[in-house]
């Protein structure tokens, strides 16, 4: 499947970022040939984590995927295809556009939580987007470090704010639906579902006073 969605492409590089995990994943990588390691000053977040890895990726494409692949690396086409045909700068894959590409989905309350953080996002931020959650997003090399670099945010609301620096910059970002299955094993706390809506209203403040420009 990997292969697949790559073989067009002239150079493939595949990064994975460890953050400060404990279970043998690190030393793992080190020895798989073919694989770029970066290493977090210990554990800071899933926002710094992508942060890092977008930073150091090199290409004219760069995709960031969940360890978990979720979203099968194969979907990449999909979002490439859709990025070339729409001129845009950023795709990111969605699980709402067409929920029947939903193979194996989260606990109810996981999924009711997540759209209600949806609403309340397009509402704080004029985002139009239907999933901004999704960990499956594709950004053009130059807009990728110009997002990135102006990101603030180490938590799981980075999503968001690497939109709202988008449309900021002026660069054009598209919603793909995608093939998404849910896997069991990741885990958010209470605290960092609550910390997220708060996000909501630390990145409006932002962008009002023009903290991304």
């Amino acid at each position: 499947m990997a292969y697949l969605a790559v073989k067009n492409f002239d150079f493939v590089e595949v990064i994975v970022v460890d953050d400060g995990s404990r279970d043998g994943t690190a030393a793992l990588i080190e020895h798989h040939a073919g694989i770029s390691l970066l290493r977090n000053p210990g554990n800071r977040g899933k926002g710094y984590t992508v942060r890092h890895g977008m930073l150091e990726a090199k290409g004219d494409w760069i995709l960031y995927t969940d360890a978990d692949l979720s979203a099968p690396i194969a979907e990449l086409d999909k979002l490439l295809a859709a990025a070339e045909r729409g001129s845009a700068d950023v795709a990111i894959g969605s699980r709402a556009l067409d929920r029947s590409l939903v193979g194996v989905h989260q606990s109810a309350f996981r999924e009711l939580s997540g759209r209600a953080f949806n609403v309340v996002m397009r509402v704080v931020t004029g985002l139009p987007f239907r999933d901004t959650q999704c960990g499956f997003k594709l950004f053009k090399a130059a807009a990728g470090r110009e997002i990135f670099s102006r990101q603030k945010l180490d938590g799981f609301s980075f999503d968001v704010e690497d939109l709202v620096i988008a449309k900021t910059l002026g660069y054009r970002a598209i919603e793909v639906p995608v093939v998404w299955n849910n896997v069991e094993g990741t885990k958010v706390s209470m605290w960092s579902g609550v910390q997220s809506f708060i996000d909501l209203l630390g990145i409006r403040w932002r962008a009002l006073s023009g903290k991304y420009s």
